[in-house]
């Protein structure tokens, strides 16, 4: 980079950074390897926080869920600038371009410097009706407002089986009430 807080973008334009995430940016470039060198594909996907640990982004690796230009591999695989990493990761696949190589986990401002983000969007969110919350102050659920509740979770819904399932007092056929 020409100078401490100027970043240049594909065109060649500056683009001018926070001074704070400019400062980083020098540091993890610093702490990052020379020129020529290469890091670990699970210490990178750890610094630029594709994973949450290092370990994890290990495991990914072993789990064949990381690949590098199309590749399975493993996790000491070295990583190059330019490269293509695919993760498939707490159901949803990234896929980044490599354009800076970092050993140490760095801000998330810092970190996405170290990327281009070619993934698809995460899918929506469904919405989800919250079942069970009541007005502060409204007291007890009566046995009809736990009735409801029980129907808007369905069958299964969190604190036991669900109505109609039998129990102590429910309505077993094969046994003789007590």
């Amino acid at each position: 980079m020409a100078s401490e807080g100027t970043e240049y973008d594909g065109a060649g334009d500056p683009k001018t950074l926070d001074p704070k995430v400019a400062a980083a940016i020098a540091a993890a470039e610093a702490a990052g390897p020379q020129s020529g060198q290469s890091v670990r594909v699970d210490s990178w996907i750890w610094s630029v926080r594709l994973v949450k640990t290092r370990s994890m982004g290990a495991t990914a690796c072993r789990g064949g869920h990381v690949r590098v230009n199309g590749e399975r591999v493993k996790p000491a695989h070295a990583v190059r600038v330019g490269d293509e990493v695919r993760l498939r990761h707490d159901g949803r696949e990234r896929i980044v371009v490599v354009t800076r190589l970092i050993r140490k986990r760095v801000g998330a401002p810092v970190a996405v410097q170290c990327y281009v983000d070619n993934s698809p969007p995460p899918p929506p969110r469904e919405a989800v009706a919250p079942a069970g919350i009541r007005d502060r102050g409204a007291g007890r659920p009566t046995k009809r407002d736990r009735r409801e509740m029980e129907r808007l979770r369905g069958p299964a819904g969190p604190g036991g089986p669900g109505p109609g399932a039998g129990g102590p007092f429910g309505s077993d056929p094969g046994r003789p009430r007590p």
